[in-house]
């Protein structure tokens, strides 16, 4: 459950301005305006401080909440500008395009890679395949991680398939990210970058109904697992 304490506002407040970031093309002033017409008086750098510190225990909690995916995975990276940088955000689906996980990147090469597969791995379990582009360092990465198992006992091996046209998939589903961020200033840290950009998928989760739950509401979902 996450805790408001030291915050001087209804927390049911709170998760509605950074659901509303994450899932809506606003800026952080025109959410000031938004939250100013149903009440709630609060200064648009509270709002990115709001967003920044509680969006990366929301995506925790999303990942133990979402149902199983299937084991045929879909990876890729795609490009994000951070202070004037490109960085790289990890990003995997599964075959029906159920997001698996996400992780950003100051780098993309091998260690980066295996550090991605580790946590992908570490919350959805063992894949029997992993399609990906033509990265070497993509490649790399799964046969670290195949060495890491092999290393303490597992008899699972992940397959590596290499395919431009398979992996559309997971091309396809940056769309999201990239919509909802082409209207923001930019990104002025590593940190609300990689926070932000975890919101930003567990609103895309939720819009995929990867939850077990009745609730039709995308707010109410978000504020559930929340908790």
């Amino acid at each position: 459950m996450i805790s408001l304490k030291g915050c001087h506002f209804p927390k049911d407040a709170v998760l509605y301005a950074v659901y509303f970031y994450l899932r809506y093309t606003v800026s952080y002033r025109d959410l000031e305006e938004i939250m100013a017409e149903r009440g709630v008086r609060v200064d648009h750098a509270t709002l990115n401080r709001w967003v920044v510190k509680y969006s990366p225990i929301v995506a925790a909690r999303a990942q133990s909440k979402k149902r199983p995916t299937l084991s045929s995975w879909r990876m890729d990276e795609t490009n994000i500008r951070v202070r004037g940088k490109w960085m790289y955000l990890y990003r995997a689906v599964d075959k029906a395009g159920n997001t698996l996980d996400f992780m950003l990147s100051e780098r993309r090469n091998r260690p980066a890679a295996a550090r991605f597969f580790g946590k992908a791995l570490a919350s959805n379990g063992i894949p029997s395949k992993i399609v990906i582009d033509k990265s070497g360092a993509n490649a790399a990465g799964i046969r670290e991680v195949n060495r890491i198992l092999k290393r303490f006992g597992s008899l699972a091996k992940i397959q590596t398939v290499k395919s431009k046209y398979l992996n559309n998939l997971i091309e396809q589903d940056h769309r999201f990210i990239k919509r909802r961020i082409r209207h923001m200033c930019g990104f002025k840290s590593f940190r609300s970058a990689s926070a932000t950009l975890d919101g930003i998928e567990v609103a895309n989760i939720i819009q995929k109904r990867q939850f077990s739950s009745d609730t039709t509401s995308g707010f109410q979902l978000f504020a559930e697992i929340a908790g």
